[in-house]
């Protein structure tokens, strides 16, 4: 019998063992699916469970309802089932019946870190997730975790009882087991993380994956490995401080959990000494990193950067046949200025009406004056070493002139003319005077 078996009936389950990024069950069942419509990324959030039938419907129903009235991203709640003995796959395939975005899949041999990598690789969502079913952490703290890592900024994100500004009920007992355990980590391990044990983890799919092949333990360990592995391949991992209260019906065996986790931190050791603990992983993507809305301004000002050049270029061809070179391009280029900062005003950073129009022309033409210096003396460099260049010589020194100050006037129109800073002041007392 294999492994793994989903609940076929319902439209959630996973097909069985097939390919996940096949699988059927998602088309239909969110937002944009059908209707084509842009929606963001999809976060898969997994839930291991094992004999939860007394607290799964409550906890998996109250979650869903939290995401669907307060969770800006799309997502799928994915309920792994590993080798429970009681009803609770039977609930949880109640569960993907009843509710759009839940599914169930269900492994027959145990391992809470079994059944992460199984849901983690096979997601088709753009970041995973998971949580402990009890809940113990507050869910407000859930697009918190979410947040770098769909911006890009970091690779996992981790939530952490041990950090500043974290509100932890919970007995002594496991306080110490706790503390003691990830100080263990950061002295024998170099561990920069506060809080390995905390059932509430995230992370970029593409960088999961790529973290999985690495990872050897299959259980409780699971997680504490993948987070020294991300740290040993210098990927970035967030924490977020979060509420946190003991769940007092939990069954996990301390001594056997603690002895196992001593023996895989005494394995990731030595993989370390032997130069092993090591894998391929994607490089953080630096597009996510621009500034706020550099992305949408750059091709709009490249496009007319390109018309107004060659409109330039062609005005000064035409001026040259009547006029010295230095005067040309004095003359091509103002007109240029002003078309061009007048259409990068409208759609590269979109400011409308007549209001600071003029002052924005004259800080415009400020930023054209620094591109006809760098544009005039690079043209009287040209003729002082050749003059008798050909008319071709010099309109194509001047274009590659006009890049270069091209780059110069994009930095000053965002940063000074058009800082959004500035705008927004600007666009303050024509509020008031239309709210009176």
């Amino acid at each position: 019998m294999s492994e793994l078996t989903t609940s076929l009936e319902s439209p959630g389950a996973r097909p069985g063992g097939g390919d996940a990024r096949q699988r059927p069950s998602l088309a239909g069942r969110l937002p944009g699916f059908i209707t084509g419509e842009p929606y963001g990324p999809l976060i898969e959030v997994a839930i291991p469970v094992y004999n939860e039938e007394h607290v799964l419907a409550a906890s998996v129903r109250r979650l869903h309802t939290y995401l669907r009235e307060t969770f800006p991203y799309r997502f799928v709640i994915t309920i792994a089932d590993n080798a429970s003995t009681d009803r609770t796959w039977e609930v949880a395939e109640r569960l993907a019946l009843e509710l759009a975005e839940v599914e169930a899949v269900h492994l027959e041999r145990k391992g809470r870190g079994r059944a992460l990598r199984h849901v983690w690789g096979t997601s088709v969502a753009d970041v995973v997730a998971y949580m402990d079913v009890d809940l113990s952490t507050d869910l407000h703290a859930f697009l918190p975790l979410i947040a770098p890592l769909v911006s890009g900024h970091s690779d996992l994100a981790i939530g952490s009882r041990l950090s500043r500004g974290s509100a932890v009920v919970r007995g002594p007992k496991r306080e110490l087991i706790s503390r003691a355990y990830n100080l263990l980590l950061r002295t024998a391990l170099a561990a920069r993380f506060s809080d390995a044990q905390c059932g509430f983890k995230a992370g970029r799919a593409e960088i999961v994956r790529a973290l999985l092949p690495g990872v050897e333990d299959e259980a409780w360990f699971f997680d504490t490995e993948l987070l020294l592995l991300a740290e040993r391949n210098g990927l970035r991992i967030h924490e977020v401080p979060v509420d946190w209260v003991d769940d007092q019906d939990s069954r996990v065996d301390v001594v056997r959990t603690a002895v196992d986790d001593l023996r895989g931190m005494a394995r990731v050791a030595r993989r370390v000494l032997s130069g092993a603990f090591r894998v391929p992983v994607p490089a953080r993507s630096r597009d996510a990193r621009l500034p706020t809305g550099m992305r949408r301004q750059l091709p709009s000002f490249a496009v007319i950067g390109v018309i107004s050049t060659i409109a330039q270029l062609v005005l000064y061809a035409l001026l040259r046949l009547f006029m010295p070179v230095i005067t040309a391009n004095v003359v091509s280029y103002l007109f240029a200025a002003v078309a061009n900062t007048a259409a990068n005003r409208r759609f590269t950073f979109g400011v409308t009406g007549s209001r600071r129009a003029v002052r924005h022309q004259l800080e415009g033409g400020v930023a054209f004056l620094v591109g006809l210096v760098v544009s005039t003396a690079g043209l009287a460099f040209v003729h002082a070493m050749a003059p008798d260049a050909s008319r071709l010589t010099e309109v194509g020194a001047l274009f590659g002139l006009n890049l270069f100050a091209a780059v110069i006037r994009f930095v000053l129109l965002r940063a000074w003319v058009f800082h959004p800073r500035r705008t927004s002041q600007e666009h303050e007392p024509v509020l008031q005077e239309q709210s009176r």
